[in-house]
């Protein structure tokens, strides 16, 4: 606003003193003092409103005038209440300083001028940045996008004194006062922890069905979150799959309560919040590409394509997803899914939250943007934090196809010429920069196991081995695919496993069903457990002993602290009670598989 709005109201109660050919100065602000040095509190644009208290004489006058002159206050208020005038030096050092100079009644009181003042140019202020954005918002749909939501972000806190950060549904800062990386970042970086409490606050309150924006208190600061809707064709709400969408949403924390927002302000904050999904919808056009190579791949792999043809697709995507890149690259594979519980007839009646949802509608395209998002984030354990992976989906499934440097051996070494394929204990280590399983569940729990907490869905993946050849993919993506089955039997919002896990027994044992489990180790077991009751013949903790050391008497007897006598004497009597024999390597299975079940 200008200085000359403020004689324009009567009820401010103002007198112009000095100063009339400045009344087409910006007032940015209000501050009310008392100090004979108040300099140290001006940034610049106030109009100053003082009672006096500090005068008693015309230097005081000078020195107040050039301090606040030299501040670049926009004009000075001076209150009657104390001195019933306003001193004749004062205003000649206004003159002198061409400070504008108001007397303001004694009726008048500071906080009217001041509530005044700051609705005045709060609302302007507001004004001018929804014209920003509106400009940016025609200027990204109309064309490549910029830094559309930098810049507006960067006005929120500079015009209207707000700190606002665009999350992932992970928690990883994409936006905002210190997202970008190195010392050029600019702004203080948010805490993690707070990041991951705002994600998951604002992920439970929209799979709840709460209105927006949602309220967070954190370090005795409240946070107001808004949704950034993906949008497009591709988004999952395009798709057909918009309430599992929720979870894959982006959010707009702003350092605020929007409790008591006026209409005007939480409109302009849905208008920021439209630019960064125009924003997200640019990015994810780009992306098109690498989803659409995804896509031809997984599907020879599924149609049992020649491993030629499969070749030929790898090439053509390899300079897309590692540009620069001088030889073919090794391939690894990650399988997602997103299941939704299944709701009973009363439950579906009365939610009316946006996740709730029979669990008949594929959930892929919701799983290919959540996967999208977990792989970027810096804990997944990815070759690099570039969009390179490119993913899929089809049906309840999503698929990434993660091209990664071919720095591993020709035996599948790393360079080191130790570890597995891709040179780490789960197909893929920091040498190799393949995706590792605790990595990968890293990034994907936290907020978003209070997501699917609140929304009633789960999400399971599964991580294959680095391939070295296009042969090697087909058998990668049944590898992932079973990994994910083995994470789906544990129980947990967010499961997952790798490769390493299905050369060992415990692949078969969660899908051998409840009826079987207790036949067999009944069959076997329960005739050891009655004669365990019956003459305290501890045969049970004889056959585990026994068959932990191999079958090796000695070292059995040796740890059971008995006579190899009593030891043979033992294994006899189990023999005899479940006609098996532990010398055969069959029975000895059969009796190791029971006891794992019956744990």
């Amino acid at each position: 606003m200008r200085l000359r709005a403020l004689l324009e109201n009567d009820v401010l109660g103002l007198r112009l003193l000095s100063g009339e050919a400045e009344l087409d100065r910006t007032v940015r602000g209000v501050m009310t003092t008392d100090l004979r040095d108040p300099g140290r509190y001006l940034s610049g644009g106030e109009l100053v409103l003082s009672g006096l208290a500090w005068h008693h004489g015309p230097e005081d006058s000078e020195r107040f005038v050039r301090i606040l002159t030299e501040a670049g206050a926009a004009g000075l208020a001076a209150g009657e209440a104390e001195l019933r005038t306003v001193p004749a030096d004062l205003v000649a050092a206004c003159e002198r300083h061409r400070l504008p100079l108001f007397a303001v009644d004694e009726r008048v009181a500071f906080a009217t001028i001041t509530e005044h003042v700051v609705r005045r140019v709060s609302g302007e202020r507001a004004g001018d940045l929804a014209a920003v954005v509106d400009r940016h918002r025609r200027m990204m749909t109309a064309g490549p996008s910029g830094r559309g939501p930098d810049v507006v972000l960067d006005l929120l806190g500079s015009d209207l004194d707000l700190r606002a950060w665009v999350l992932s549904p992970t928690g990883r800062l994409l936006a905002g006062p210190g997202a970008g990386a190195g010392p050029d970042a600019g702004g203080e970086r948010p805490d993690p922890e707070l990041c991951a409490a705002l994600a998951g606050e604002y992920l439970t309150a929209e799979t709840a069905g709460r209105a927006a924006p949602h309220r967070l208190a954190a370090s005795g600061t409240v946070h107001s979150l808004f949704p950034v809707r993906a949008t497009g064709p591709a988004s999952a709400r395009e798709t057909g799959d918009a309430p599992a969408a929720v979870l894959s949403d982006w959010l707009l924390a702003v350092e605020a309560d929007a409790g008591d927002w006026p209409a005007e302000r939480l409109d302009l904050l849905h208008g920021v919040t439209q630019l960064i999904a125009a924003e997200r919808g640019h990015r994810d056009a780009a992306r098109a590409v690498r989803r659409r190579l995804a896509q031809e791949v997984v599907d020879l792999l599924r149609d049992g394509a020649p491993p030629a043809e499969t070749a030929a697709r790898l090439r053509a995507a390899a300079p897309v997803l590692l540009p620069g890149l001088g030889s073919a690259p090794h391939w690894q594979i990650v399988v997602a899914r997103l299941e939704q519980e299944p709701a009973g007839p009363a439950e579906a009646a009365a939610a009316d939250g946006p996740v709730r949802r029979t669990g008949d509608e594929p959930g892929g395209p919701a799983a290919r943007a959540l996967l999208e998002e977990i792989l970027l984030d810096p804990r997944a354990g990815g070759p690099e934090p570039a969009d390179r992976s490119a993913v899929a989906c089809g049906g309840d499934e999503a698929v990434a196809l993660i091209p990664l440097p071919a720095v591993a051996g020709p035996d599948g070494a790393g360079p080191d010429g130790g570890g597995s394929e891709g040179g780490g204990p789960e197909g893929g280590g920091p040498e190799g920069g393949g995706v590792r399983t605790e990595d990968l569940l890293g990034a994907a729990r936290g907020p978003l196991e209070r997501g699917l907490e609140a929304g009633g869905a789960r999400l399971t993946l599964g991580v294959s081995a680095v391939v070295l050849t296009p042969e090697g993919l087909r058998g990668a993506l049944e590898e992932a695919r079973h990994a994910r089955r083995v994470a789906a039997a544990r129980t947990g919002r967010v499961c997952a496993a790798g490769h390493q896990e299905l050369a060992s027994h415990v692949l078969l044992l969660p899908f051998v069903p409840d009826d079987v489990r207790r036949a067999f180790t009944a069959r076997l077991l329960e005739p050891l457990r009655d004669y365990d009751r019956r003459h305290r013949a501890e045969l049970i903790p004889t056959l585990e002993a026994f068959l932990d050391s191999d079958g090796s008497w000695t070292r059995c007897a040796a740890r059971l602290h008995l006579h190899v006598n009593t030891l043979r004497y033992r294994v006899g009597r189990i023999e005899q009670l479940t006609g098996r024999d532990l010398s055969r390597l069959e029975d000895k299975l059969d009796f190791f598989l029971a006891l794992r079940m019956s744990g």
